[in-house]
């Protein structure tokens, strides 16, 4: 049987920063398991090719959520990452770290070291930013942030002004000094190719000799001596293997597959363990709970100026802007769609931002909730303005359906089961409409063909809004922070209550959601988390 100091199961945005940590002053062997398969995939590298990813039958787990009441009994797709670099290499690469007090908050749960004063040295040491070093952002990093301000489709000017018409003020960096206002986003690309914790991170440390990657290397459940965690137990290549940790265990597999292989390993409720025939290693009620995600809606229009719709729709258009990403990576497919951004608040008893703007481009109007044909756009000048909601209180779980550990969860996200989650959307609606309005946006804006002109009233709002939302792809907390073992998961050091030898180190361990796209909070995490391991190792 194989034996490594650590392993790491899951070689997604966390996984892989903290393998390459470990392994970084090759004392300690690491083994780093991924179900997937390798990320040198031309819809991963190609930026706007996640349109492709996210659908992917190998690159991705493709999970769907149990029907949500709150949606009306709809289902919420679920696109999480089945590649090395996990959905690093599938999002959008939007790169938002989150607000001071999202942080601020994790430490007053009774989380020290969470502060955002003890999390910006990790923030700042992940990331080369192509725009400079100064007291917020880092310049030396492995992840490369690259601004896009100059290359954007011209109606992100329309876009800003009317923002800065309706109230807002111009942002030039949402993870500056303040994280409120208008402006464009940022993404994680690197000369015109995606930059994900893969790229980042493990395609250097691969070479170390002290560090195996075993790729399409799915876990099935984790090896204890009584209450000490010693290894996995994996699939691989048709075959069942075992590989031991002399060391530690660490749990990186994403809010999804983290408390499902917990779960499956005997550590959860033991009424759901029992029930499907596990045997209890230790109760942990916490694991699968306390499930976290930001969802949005978009409004869509009809543009009078050429939108990238023009582009991508015709097949000479598409041939037009591939050819020159071959020749020079750079034009539309080098980009994100989600182009503008912006973070307000919805009504003045905010005290912070609570709400994020989008401003895409381009169109789908015959996408389903939460789907998006990024390559086929609709058939006319068209572009969308999006909201998502920053600080939901919905509260989901998420459970094992089965002793099977190729069978997928059940994924209940209770998504606007709490009057607050609808009130705020609502006003981020009517903000919509206002901004629509605006003279700036009155220059491009034809018509609005979601919902139209003919929704006005609240409550005609409300049920655009539980028909049209969907997840925006940011879940997390389903193996919480915090001191008390009877709610929480894991103890501010990322070890697993309760149980020796195990950590977890990923998106799962937020103990409330950060205001924002995920994947630089979560990149934070695998920083402090190999920093706490390797400074508890001595």
């Amino acid at each position: 049987m194989d034996e490594y100091d650590y392993v790491v199961v899951g070689a997604g945005s966390a996984g892989c920063v903290v393998a390459n940590r470990l392994s970084a002053s090759g004392h300690y062997r690491v083994a780093l398991l991924e179900a997937g398969g390798s990320d040198l995939n031309f819809w991963v590298r190609m930026p706007i090719g996640y349109g492709k990813a996210f659908y992917h039958d190998t690159l991705n787990w493709k999970y769907l959520s149990e029907p949500v009441p709150g949606f009306g009994g709809r289902q919420s797709y679920w696109p999480r990452g089945k590649v090395l670099g996990g959905s690093s290499s599938i999002n959008a690469m939007v790169f938002i770290r989150g607000q001071a007090e999202d942080f601020d908050e994790w430490r007053a749960l009774g989380n020290p070291g969470w502060s955002y004063e003890d999390v910006l040295p990790a923030f700042k040491r992940l990331e080369n930013n192509l725009s400079g070093a100064d007291q917020w952002r880092g310049q030396d990093g492995p992840v490369t942030v690259t601004n896009i301000e100059k290359v954007v489709h011209p109606l992100c000017a329309n876009y800003l002004a009317g923002g800065q018409e309706a109230g807002l003020v111009h942002n030039p960096d949402f993870n500056g000094a303040t994280q409120e206002g208008i402006g464009i986003y940022q993404i994680t690309t690197r000369h015109g190719f995606r930059c994900s914790a893969a790229t980042a991170y493990l395609a250097p440390a691969r070479r170390r000799h002290n560090l195996n990657v075993l790729k399409s290397a799915q876990a099935t459940r984790l090896l204890f001596d009584g209450k000490r965690a010693t290894g996995v137990e994996y699939r691989q290549g048709g075959e069942t293997r075992q590989i031991r940790a002399r060391r530690e265990v660490i749990l990186s597999a994403g809010a999804v597959n983290t408390p499902q292989l917990l779960q499956l390993s005997g550590v959860g409720d033991p009424a759901l363990l029992k029930r499907h025939g596990i045997a209890v290693v230790h109760a942990a009620s916490g694991v699968g709970r306390n499930l976290q995600d930001h969802i949005g809606f978009d409004h869509l229009y009809r543009s009078r100026r050429p939108t990238l719709n023009d582009v991508l729709r015709p097949w000479w258009g598409r041939l037009m802007v591939g050819l020159r990403y071959v020749l020079t990576q750079s034009g539309p497919l080098s980009l994100s769609v989600n182009q503008g951004g912006g973070f307000f608040r919805t009504s003045p008893a905010h005290t912070r931002p609570n709400m994020q703007l989008y401003f895409s481009p381009v169109s789908y109007t015959r996408a389903l909730p939460g789907r998006r044909a990024l390559m086929s756009p609709d058939p006319f000048s068209g572009f969308l303005v999006g909201v998502s909601n920053c600080h939901p209180t919905s509260r989901g779980e998420l459970a094992i359906r089965s002793a099977d550990p190729f069978a997928a969860p059940e994924i209940q996200p209770n998504y606007l089961s709490t009057e607050e989650d609808v009130q705020e959307l609502l006003e981020a609606a009517h903000f919509l409409r206002r901004l629509s309005r605006t003279g700036p946006m009155r220059e491009i804006i034809e018509s609005e063909i979601r919902p139209g002109t003919g929704i006005t009233g609240d409550e005609e709002l409300i049920a655009d809004i539980r028909e049209r939302s969907g997840s925006v792809f940011h879940p997390c907390g389903t193996c919480a922070m915090g001191p008390d073992a009877a709610t929480a998961v894991v103890d501010a050091r990322l070890r697993v209550h309760g149980l020796d030898g195990l950590r977890v180190v990923d998106a799962s361990i937020f103990p409330r959601i950060t205001s924002g796209n995920l994947n630089a909070p979560t990149l934070m995490v695998g920083e402090k988390g190999a920093e706490m391991i390797l400074t508890d190792a001595g």
